[in-house]
Parts: structure tokens; C-alpha cells; sequence
């Protein structure tokens, strides 16, 4: 990690565009699996399938794994700070890989065509930018997934002329594009 950068923080609370953002908590894991365990959900990332209670507590300790690592951020979407709608990550990117911060998301299919994974994006973005200091927010997705093209236009990224970052989960390979964002001027 770049020292002039400061450090993923221990606790964070975003709010902005209709949303609260927060650290999840043991009151969320009965919620998790009606979430996560889903066919696009599954196909798209790298959460595990089925998802289900055993998964959501993993999910719980790994998110403080994480945290505690200062690598990456999970975050608990939400309207109000109560019911999690979904999932938002934020990973500082080592300079190896031209630094800046990589944002992910996912919503649970209840919850979709409400445009909340556009928001926490531009939520998530904002905080990048405004305390993380990055230079740059990065979306890696596939350019199959129609759904996360409309979030990362949406969320006003373009798609940058990179190499294609391949490779397999879950015995399927993938192949993901990079849309960029730039701090605001």
C-alpha cells in the first residue's frame, strides 16, 4: 500500500443518495442467504453457492478478516441503517496494480431495479476519492453482465482501453473489462 494513502479505516458509514452503507453485523446473517443465494449472484462473483446460514456467518468473519488485514471493505447497503439490501466492497488496489481503489457490489434479487447498486457506487466512489485519496476508482466486470455495464454507465465509469483480466472461478473462465473513474475536477 502506498504510505501517503491513508489506511482502510476500522469502522465506516457512508451515506449519501437515499443510502446508508455500514459494517455488517451478527443481526445480518439470518438475511444474508435471501441476498446471496442466487443463480446471478453465484455465476457473477466469487460468493460461494449455495449460500446459506453457514455461508453468511463465514461471510460475517471473513468481511473482519478483511477489515483487519486493511485490504478490503465490506459493507452492508441499506436504505436507513437497518435491513441490508445488499453488498458493497471497497479494495485498495497495491500500486503493482496501478493503485487507486476497486469497487464490487451486489443486490439481492428482491431488491434489484431500484437503481441501489448505481447509488452505493457513487457513494463508495465518493468516499474513495474524498478519504481514501485515491486517484482512481476501478469496476471489473464481464462484459456479458448487462446489469453491471448499466450500473458502471449509471455510476458515470467508462470503459478503459486495458488488457482483459482473465482467468476462472468456480470451473468457468471469465474474462473482465475495467471501467475507470477519475476524481471529480
Amino acid at each position: 500500500m502506498n504510505s501517503t494513502h491513508p489506511p482502510l479505516p476500522d469502522r465506516v458509514r457512508l451515506t449519501g443518495e437515499g443510502l446508508v452503507l455500514r459494517d455488517w453485523t451478527e443481526t445480518d446473517v439470518p438475511a444474508m442467504p435471501a441476498l446471496f443465494d442466487d443463480p446471478d449472484i453465484a455465476y457473477w462473483t466469487p460468493l460461494v453457492s449455495p449460500f446459506d446460514a453457514a455461508a453468511a456467518a463465514a461471510r460475517l468473519v471473513r468481511s473482519r478478516e478483511l477489515r483487519a488485514e486493511k485490504s478490503v471493505i465490506l459493507l452492508a447497503i441499506t436504505l436507513d441503517g437497518g435491513e441490508p439490501l445488499g453488498e458493497g466492497m471497497l479494495r485498495r488496489l497495491p500500486e503493482a496494480e496501478g493503485g487507486g481503489v476497486e469497487l464490487g457490489y451486489a443486490v439481492g434479487p428482491a431488491h434489484r431495479g431500484q437503481g441501489l447498486a448505481a447509488r452505493a457506487v457513487r457513494v463508495m466512489a465518493a468516499y474513495a476519492f474524498e478519504e481514501l485519496g485515491a486517484e482512481r476508482v476501478i469496476l471489473e466486470l464481464e462484459a456479458e453482465n448487462a446489469p453491471s455495464v448499466a450500473v458502471a454507465t449509471k455510476a458515470g465509469f467508462t470503459l478503459l482501453d486495458v488488457p482483459l483480466i482473465e482467468g476462472e472461478e468456480k470451473g468457468r473462465p471469465y474474462a473482465l473489462q475495467t471501467w475507470g473513474l477519475l476524481p471529480p475536477a
